[in-house]
């Protein structure tokens, strides 16, 4: 049994659409089974747990201090951790279902894919943001006592960003069966390095995004981002509206075959 993308037409299978607009919770609970399989737990609680390792050795090492909070928030928790968590939340909350076919079984219910899109969404950016804002918030209290107001803005940063990677990698999930190795490319070559270190691309990035909204609630200079609050809000918005679209969009052009 497989899914082929096929333009929507007469021939299509197009099962009368009903329940709930937005949310389904029978889509979200099989959802939320999925990706807190055995596999993928231990993906994401390895993460955060690292984090945690790392900024207790720093404080260990050396002390409280307001710069180093801010390089080893920003350095990992921002820049790699919370777009690697993406990664594993946005694809695997319909990337499997989809190269497995078993996503055939979801596709005939009369439930709109727009609710199945959306619902997935609501799913990947709550498990995001369990696994990479609570983290870093802990991790920020560990570095230096939220001083400067650091762990709170960070922590709120990484919540803003979880939103648009969820969505990113669900459509990475929707669009290729490679979407998992397309989004670590993405998370550690244009996240990790382009966008911190390419001006031009600065303005491109989730990650500095983020980061307008951490300047924003931290107290001093000690954060600082590449690109404007309002931007980066704006940036933020479309981003995440323009690929749950079109997340949507490539879901209902998806037809339903079979071997018999």
């Amino acid at each position: 049994m497989s899914v082929t993308t096929a333009p929507a037409g007469r021939g299509a299978m197009k099962p009368q659409a009903t329940g709930p607009r937005l949310y389904h919770p029978t889509v979200a609970r099989l959802t939320y089974r999925a990706l807190l399989g055995r596999r993928r737990a231990l993906l994401l609680f390895l993460l955060p747990l690292l984090l945690l390792v790392i900024v207790s050795a720093v404080r260990a090492l050396a002390g409280a201090d307001d710069t180093t909070a801010n390089d080893v928030l920003q350095g990992f928790a921002l820049s790699a951790m919370v777009p690697l968590v993406g990664v594993i939340a946005g694809t695997g909350a319909i990337g499997p279902e989809i190269d497995d076919g078993a996503i055939v079984y979801l596709l005939a219910k009369p439930i709109r894919r727009s609710t199945i899109i959306f619902t997935k969404l609501l799913v990947a950016v709550g498990v995001t943001m369990a696994f990479s804002a609570i983290p870093t918030l802990l991790a920020g209290y560990i570095l230096n006592g939220n001083g400067q107001n650091i762990a709170v803005a960070f922590a709120i940063g990484a919540a803003v960003a979880s939103i648009a990677y969820a969505a990113i990698f669900l459509l990475l999930g929707v669009l290729t069966r490679h979407a998992v190795v397309v989004g670590l490319v993405y998370a550690l070559v244009w996240e990790g390095v382009v966008g911190n270190v390419v001006p031009g691309a600065r303005t491109l990035s989730v990650q500095q995004w983020a980061l307008a909204v951490a300047q924003k609630l931290a107290h001093g200079d000690v954060v600082s981002s590449n690109v404007g609050l309002t931007t980066s809000i704006v940036l933020l918005a479309a981003v995440t509206a323009a690929a749950t679209w079109f997340a949507g969009r490539k879901l209902r052009s998806l037809k339903l075959a079979g071997d018999e």
